[in-house]
């Protein structure tokens, strides 16, 4: 399965969890780079304790970004790679 070919809406209001189950917040919104469509971030809504407590990048609003790179696996929850976050 590649995950460069989901389509956004099936990322967009999903969790998104540690590969060891700890939340941290709701995909909001992806970001990308114009030119090549490459995606980058996604953007976390209603981000949990956790997550601010990692010190992750942070967009222009404050909202915490998530690294596209750092995706695991995509269904029911987006998971990522805390490993790959820090």
């Amino acid at each position: 399965m590649s995950i460069d070919k989901k389509p956004h809406k099936e990322i967009l209001g999903h969790p998104i969890v540690t590969k060891e189950g700890k939340k941290l917040g709701i995909a909001k919104d992806i970001t990308f780079e114009t030119r090549t469509g490459e995606l980058i971030n996604i953007v976390l809504k209603d981000s949990t304790i956790y997550a601010k407590q990692l010190d992750l990048e942070k967009s222009k609003e404050g909202e915490v970004l998530i690294s596209y790179n750092a995706i695991i696996a995509i269904g029911d929850f987006i998971v990522v790679s805390e490993e790959d976050l820090i």
